[in-house]
């Protein structure tokens, strides 16, 4: 029997082929003779309660074209073995709805990666305020006044950043002197009523933001991405270089703590972001970091990911 994997994704025309995780996702279900299907999170939807995709069958290559489509298909997501919801942020009311779409799937006949139910629970910067013993000084606020007083206490710098977008946009080194703090706050927080997470600036961040891959609540790899000279962040939208890494003794405490709640959310596969021994993100709706990790070692670890899917196939 030929088992069809839908991937929730944005359009491929945005993906990077190079270094996109959904892509080797897609290319190693291909490989063992899954029909891969796509859609985006506009072309989900439902009658009654049954939910249903607008996807069109995929074709994934290294050679040549990277994506070849085929024609349109509306089916009910039970038409699916697997659902891989891999759609990056903003997590806005679009992403909001579209997992309470796939929790109409039945499980019993699909398996949804991740869970909508724990994409809708883990705010990327806000779920690990879940494990205060693993990370820095931390404030969630929209209050201007409360975020220059937490600066303050910090030694005078912090980072910002909203709580809605990823690889390392509208992140910021805000520092107490800045002239610029007030002006900064103000668009940041859109006059107070936007929330933030400010934290500590850990000086570590230079030598590096390490990203930890985790299935089922344990490492299957991790890398080291570092800042440019001229930036504080390190993610590799904004430039960082990746290098080699190990998983220390303090990473495994850190991965030992979440392992349990991420089960329990059904976070399969999530990347969590460590600087100097602590916690600062765990990254849940579209995780990546696996094609910089094997061009390092020379190996496939989306094969484990693959493996760990088809294992939980109903039937």
């Amino acid at each position: 029997m030929t088992r069809r994997f839908l991937f929730v994704m944005d359009p491929l025309e945005r993906i990077l082929p190079d270094r996109d995780t959904t892509f080797v996702f897609m290319l190693e279900a291909q490989a063992r003779g899954v029909d891969v299907y796509t859609c985006t999170v506009e072309q989900l939807f439902a009658r009654g309660s049954d939910a249903y995709a607008q996807a069109r069958r995929t074709i994934v290559s290294r050679e040549g074209e990277p994506f070849r489509r085929f024609e349109e298909r509306v089916e009910p997501l039970h038409f699916y073995d697997a659902v891989f919801m891999r759609k990056d942020p903003p997590f806005d009311q679009s992403y909001l709805f579209a997992t309470y779409l796939l929790s109409l799937v039945n499980p019993e006949r699909t398996f949804v990666l991740n869970n909508p139910r724990g994409l809708r629970e883990a705010n990327e910067k806000l779920y690990a305020l879940y494990f205060p013993t693993l990370i820095p000084p931390t404030m969630v606020t929209s209050d201007i006044q409360r975020i220059k007083e937490f600066i303050r206490e910090q030694g005078g710098t912090a980072i910002i950043k909203p709580l809605d977008c990823c690889g390392g946009s509208g992140v910021f080194l805000a520092a107490a002197s800045d002239r610029n703090l007030n002006a900064l706050l103000e668009l940041m927080t859109q006059e107070g009523h936007r929330y933030l997470m400010v934290q500590r600036y850990l000086p570590e961040a230079r030598q590096g933001d390490k990203r930890i891959l985790l299935l089922d609540g344990e490492p299957i790899g991790a890398i080291l991405r570092v800042p440019r000279p001229d930036e504080h962040r390190g993610n590799i939208h904004a430039g960082g270089t990746v290098v080699a890494t190990e998983i220390t003794p303090r990473d495994h405490e850190i991965v030992s703590t979440l392992a349990p709640r991420l089960r329990a959310d059904g976070l399969y596969f999530v990347g969590i972001d460590v600087i100097g021994g602590y916690l600062t993100e765990v990254n849940v709706t579209s995780p990546t970091g696996i094609q910089e990790y094997n061009r390092l070692h020379g190996t496939r670890i989306e094969a484990a990911v693959i493996d760990f899917v088809f294992r939980q196939l109903p039937g």
